[in-house]
C-alpha cells in the first residue's frame, strides 16, 4: 500500500482583506490510500499539475486586480507538498 499525501496552504496579507491580523494560514492536509507506487504517482502528477494551475490562476486573476488598483500578487502566498509514501 502506498499513501498519497498532499498539503496545501495559503497566506492572505493583512493588506488584502479588511482583517488587520497577522497573515493568515489557510492549511489543508489530505491523504490517500493506493494499491500500488505506480498508481499512487499517476495521481501525484495530476494532483500537482492541477495546484499548479490553480496558483497560476489566482496569481493571474490577482494580477488582473492590480492593474486597477485593487490587489496585489505579494498578498498572498500559495504553497503545496505533495508526496507518495509507503505505508
Amino acid at each position: 500500500m502506498w499513501i498519497l499525501m498532499y498539503v496545501f496552504s495559503y497566506s492572505v496579507s493583512p493588506a488584502a482583506t479588511n482583517d488587520r491580523a497577522e497573515w493568515r494560514l489557510g492549511p489543508t492536509a489530505v491523504f490517500q490510500e493506493f494499491s500500488n507506487e505506480e498508481r499512487c504517482n499517476v495521481a501525484k502528477s495530476k494532483l500537482e499539475g492541477s495546484l499548479k494551475g490553480a496558483g497560476a490562476k489566482v496569481r493571474s486573476d490577482l494580477e488582473d486586480l492590480k492593474s486597477i488598483g485593487k490587489a496585489d500578487p505579494a498578498q498572498i502566498i500559495i504553497a503545496f507538498n505533495v508526496e507518495c509514501l509507503p505505508k
